[in-house]
């Protein structure tokens, strides 16, 4: 397993992969070794970066997603949010044919190993409110607002 880190502008990223795909993206506090890019990890890098100075819409990575086959209909499903906008729990538990699953829906979304390129951040409470986000609410606000001033042209 390759391993390195990406200084964005809300936080440490951890970013994790292999051969066969990139297995998780992670926040973390702290930088706890050498920071070291490996190249099965560089392209996942490229696009981070491309993606925080607002170039970048969409994510082309070869993803190597570790869940039941319920949290991988769920992390597709939210792969399929377009950037700048927002879908509700219920929203995508319809989509994937389990109205009544909002919670379960909200425990797929909650255990997404890969942030920002799986976006869990674009999926919200029925009522628009920023519910639940591993890497706290602060930085889902602003994710959302970032994507939102990127697509109507305005960067931060």
């Amino acid at each position: 397993m390759d391993k390195t880190f990406y200084l964005s502008p809300i936080g440490l990223i951890e970013i994790c992969g292999s051969e066969n795909g990139i297995s998780s993206v992670t926040f973390v506090s702290a930088l706890n070794e050498q920071v070291f890019r490996p190249e099965s990890l560089a392209e996942c890098v490229v696009q981070l970066d491309e993606y925080f100075s607002g170039k970048r819409k969409n994510f082309n990575l070869k993803l190597d997603i570790q869940g039941t086959p319920f949290q991988q209909r769920i992390w597709n499903a939210v792969c399929k949010i377009q950037f700048g906008k927002t879908k509700s729990y219920h929203d995508i538990a319809s989509e994937t044919n389990n109205s009544s699953a909002v919670r379960a829906v909200g425990g797929a979304n909650g255990k997404n190993k890969i942030v920002i390129i799986i976006p869990c951040h674009r999926v919200i409470g029925h009522d628009g409110s920023l519910t639940g986000y591993a890497g706290e609410i602060w930085r889902k606000k602003w994710l959302l607002e970032f994507e939102a001033q990127v697509k109507q042209g305005v960067l931060f």
